[in-house]
């Protein structure tokens, strides 16, 4: 969809035309073109992306039709494209579109992103067909999990390019695998007592020696737990 004119095809030329959403993301990327027969390089940082472009924080304000070699700094991927569009404001942006769509090239912080997004939307179509209760339940907090897991890619791809510490980033994530861990075994319990689950059910071996060895790790750090 092109955002200054509602009403122009994905061929007409003119304005940067725009087919999916955009999601935020902090992505490092070598800027490669040629002027004057002369190739230049510059280091710039996507800040919005989908499967077709980005806008590109540059110093450079590159003029509409520049061929460009973009290549991931973090993954090394490169991909070819051209500028769309300029940015003007507080923040200078180019707008460029990929020669050939990507759902790769952005990495994982915008593919989560865009999966999240999806799941939502799948979401919706489901509440609109009368899924079991059980089933939304558990298909929200699958969503919910993905949508804090790529703010937490987010975040910390966003303090290394800013060279700020990550580490807590990592406990929070560490703080909702265990809140996730207390919500599962609490479903899974509502299962015993629902009759859903048995001694005969798939995977149950296994299930009991995986709490069995996390309850030996918590009684060291918890020992007595009923004091607390």
């Amino acid at each position: 969809m092109n955002p200054e004119n509602p009403r122009a095809g994905p061929h007409q030329p003119g304005p940067e035309q725009r087919r999916s959403w955009r999601f935020p993301v902090v992505v490092v990327v070598q800027v490669k073109w040629e002027q004057d027969n002369v190739v230049l390089t510059e280091e710039a940082q996507a800040l919005e992306a989908n499967i077709y472009g980005a806008i590109l924080r540059m110093k450079t304000l590159l003029p509409v039709g520049t061929k460009l070699e973009l290549t991931n700094r973090l993954s090394n991927q490169t991909i070819q494209a051209h500028v769309v569009a300029i940015r003007h404001s507080k923040t200078n942006g180019v707008a460029v579109e990929l020669r050939v769509p990507s759902e790769t090239f952005w990495g994982t912080t915008f593919r989560l992103k865009k999966a999240a997004a999806d799941l939502r939307t799948i979401e919706q179509e489901i509440q609109k067909g009368g899924a079991d209760p059980l089933v939304l339940r558990e298909f929200r907090d699958a969503v919910d999990f993905v949508r804090k897991s790529a703010w937490a890619v987010y975040e910390y791809q966003e303090r290394q390019v800013r060279h700020k510490d990550a580490s807590t980033v990592l406990s929070l994530l560490t703080v909702e695998r265990v809140r996730r861990g207390a919500q599962l075994n609490a479903d899974i319990a509502g299962d015993f007592d629902a009759g859903y689950l048995t001694s005969e059910t798939p995977g149950i071996a296994e299930f009991l020696r995986a709490v069995e060895a996390v309850a030996k790790r918590l009684r060291a750090v918890q020992p007595n737990p009923e004091k607390k």
